[in-house]
């Protein structure tokens, strides 16, 4: 049974990324608490580069107990305007006093596709230790949502869609005429914690059909995140909440 997802809407961005700074901070906590690391896979897009840049300034997070992965990447190399890891590094990864061997990216610069896809999956199982046929447990994995209702390199119709044992794919995108990298269902369906990051008057179509709406998870991949025993989180400011309906309690 999937959970159910918690919906909060802000007023502004800026009251979004603050909760989302303090939610992070609070699952880096537990985790610690917990098993003594920190896993997280990041995301890309202008939304949570804002939230990077304010955990940069959270000094008293034991950064050297978080490991960074990425939830997606664009085939590009990292030092690319285009790639996820270049804003992560730039927003957060160089301003922190974690060491950079806790941060994991995707080699976008290796010429084949899915040949970068398989070298970042077994990245995964090593660091993991994922036995062949399960899946990772990250402690948390930020997601963005385009207008089109995709979520990391999950697009509308595309095969990645359908993966049920890879951990990460390149998936080719048939508008962009180019293959992005990806984090599978599977595995964002086993996070401990999904936190989803929207913002903006474009993505408020979407969002209502993606929460409220009866679509497909075909048409709108980000309906089918639905975490099999972790929290479901989707922080969204008013523009992108526009066009919700108030739930009937």
């Amino acid at each position: 049974m999937s959970v159910q997802a918690a919906v909060q809407v802000f007023a502004d961005p800026g009251g979004l990324f603050r909760a989302a700074a303090d939610e992070f901070a609070r699952c880096v906590k537990d985790a610690v608490t917990a098993h003594g690391r920190f896993t997280v896979a990041l995301s890309g897009g202008s939304t949570p580069k804002s939230l990077y840049a304010l955990l940069a300034t959270y000094s008293t997070l034991p950064w050297d107990k978080i490991y960074f992965f990425f939830g997606d990447e664009r085939h590009v190399p990292p030092d690319s305007p285009e790639s996820n890891y270049r804003m992560a590094r730039e927003a957060l990864l160089s301003k922190i006093p974690g060491p950079a061997s806790n941060v994991f990216r995707v080699p976008g610069e290796t010429p084949d596709a899915d040949q970068v896809a398989i070298t970042y999956e077994q990245t995964i199982r090593q660091f993991f230790k994922t036995p062949p046929g399960s899946f990772p447990r990250f402690d948390l994995i930020l997601l963005g949502m385009g207008p089109d209702g995709h979520t990391a390199s999950l697009f509308p119709k595309t095969k990645a869609l359908q993966e049920k044992s890879r951990l990460f794919v390149a998936n080719w995108v048939e508008k962009f005429k180019t293959s992005r990298l990806t984090l599978t269902l599977p595995v964002l369906n086993n996070a401990a914690e999904v936190m989803f990051l929207v913002s903006g008057p474009d993505k408020a179509p979407a969002l209502r059909e993606v929460l409220q709406g009866d679509q497909s998870g075909e048409l709108f991949p980000a309906k089918l995140v639905q975490p099999v025993s972790g929290k479901l989180m989707w922080l969204v400011d008013q523009a992108a909440g526009a066009d919700l309906r108030a739930q009937k309690s």
